[in-house]
């Protein structure tokens, strides 16, 4: 069952559209529908953590239930939901869409114009109004409207990433936007997403999965990067390259080290720069002092992800552990999930444990392998993970399906009979 209690409305919908939403919350929290635990889990005001878009705080469903969810705390989760900071936030923003004239107003119907690709709406809006192309917006985050073409780091409901992106950023650099502006937060905002210090445009894109999805990934960082933006994002920010490597995003992370982004050994190893990478041993094979082990542990790891063999096979030679969990995962797993035949080779014959599984999902690189299959990267092929499936059986991986991914799904998506056959061509080993 899916949540119906939180979904985007329309720009002027009323605070009364708002309240319902927190009332049908209510009602889905205690039928216990799955979505609305999530939402809760992220956006409750009284639980430990913060709000989190990728769901990784600690906090269980029995803590919610023991917490309870009352008409404020739901109120609390609708406004975080929509990306403010507080329900009484939320409602004098939606005042404000209501005064005459309001600026608010053309800056949402502008963000609704940049997420459906809708340019003569967007021009016409800044014809209208030109201090819209670096105005901020009044939800936590205060995005610019050229924030919002990175399709991250704003509302999630807003993220998304038209055919047309490019054309759209185009727009919005011709009338002024700031190229490198970044997602500001406020003083309290900074304390609750330290790690977002550094969120240009370029970044956003970079490590975001929706332009990569629509094939324009690389042509948003090209414009960008035509109009001025930093490479290397904004001092004492995050790193755009290692951001993406984070991230899922190995194409536009090589892309930016093509282009002159500053390069540390994780970076290196990550981006496939093996002349880089060598650069950062001594001659007798030790590290030099501006290279540490943790960056090399976490090298491998996108290394192995993104297929970066040269690089894995270097750094084996140089006692990298085929058991490490820099991450909370082994090469292995990363190998794995990214369907790189060859590296799954290397580490295979280097003796990497096949029942490790990783600290997040308490899955084994198996696992990993069939996930990699069933939802592939936009980047990857399915096609790839084939041998590597074969590889880890025959290396004596133990076939469980009732885990974290079960036979049902394999079953639904093309090729399904092909993988179960290589998945029962030998049993499982207790």
């Amino acid at each position: 069952m899916s949540s119906t209690a939180l979904k985007p409305l329309r720009v002027r919908a009323s605070l009364v559209r708002y309240k319902q939403q927190a009332r049908d919350l209510i009602s889905e929290y205690r039928a216990r529908n799955p979505e609305a635990m999530r939402c809760i889990r992220q956006h409750h005001p009284r639980l430990p953590g913060r709000a989190n878009t990728n769901d990784r705080n600690p906090v269980t469903d029995d803590d919610i239930r023991k917490a309870k969810v009352t008409l404020t705390d739901a109120q609390s989760v609708v406004a975080r939901w929509h990306g403010f900071e507080s329900w009484s936030k939320l409602a004098k923003h939606i005042e404000a869409l209501t005064r005459k004239g309001s600026r608010v107003l053309q800056f949402e119907l502008a963000v609704e114009a940049i997420i459906t690709g809708d340019v003569a709406t967007l021009k016409s809006l800044l014809r209208e109004n030109p201090e819209l192309a670096v105005a901020r917006s009044t939800r936590e985050h205060q995005a610019t409207l050229l924030h919002y073409v990175g399709a991250n780091g704003v509302e999630g409901y807003r993220q998304k990433t038209p055919k047309n992106a490019v054309k759209v950023a185009e727009i919005l650099l011709r009338a002024g936007a700031e190229v490198d502006a970044d997602l500001d937060y406020g003083t309290a905002g900074r304390k609750r997403y330290p790690e977002r210090l550094g969120s240009t445009t370029l970044g956003l894109v970079a490590t975001s999965f929706h332009p990569a999805v629509t094939g324009v990934q690389i042509a948003l960082l090209e414009k960008l990067l035509e109009a001025g933006a930093a490479v290397n994002g904004v001092p004492e920010g995050w790193n755009p390259v290692i951001a993406a490597l984070h991230n899922g995003r190995g194409d536009a992370a090589e892309f930016l080290a093509r282009r002159g982004a500053r390069l540390d050994l994780e970076g290196a190893a990550g981006t496939g720069r093996l002349d880089v990478v060598k650069g950062f041993f001594k001659q007798n094979g030790n590290l030099k002092a501006n290279a540490t082990r943790r960056q090399m542990e976490l090298g491998v790891m996108w290394a192995c992800e993104y297929g970066r063999t040269g690089v894995v096979a270097f750094l084996l030679q140089k006692g990298m552990r085929v058991g490490a969990q820099p991450h909370g995962e082994t090469a292995l797993h990363w190998a794995a999930y990214g369907g790189h035949s060859d590296i799954v080779k290397l580490l295979l014959k280097q003796k990497a444990p096949l029942e490790i599984k990783d600290q997040r999902y308490g899955a084994t690189p198996l696992g990993w392998a069939l996930h990699g299959w069933c939802y592939p990267p936009p980047e990857a092929k399915r096609a790839r993970h084939y041998e590597v499936i074969a590889l880890l059986v025959a290396g004596g991986a133990k076939v469980a399906l009732d885990g974290n991914l079960r036979r049902s799904q394999i079953q639904k998506l093309p090729g399904a009979s092909r993988i179960l056959a290589l998945l029962g061509s030998e049993k499982s080993r207790k």
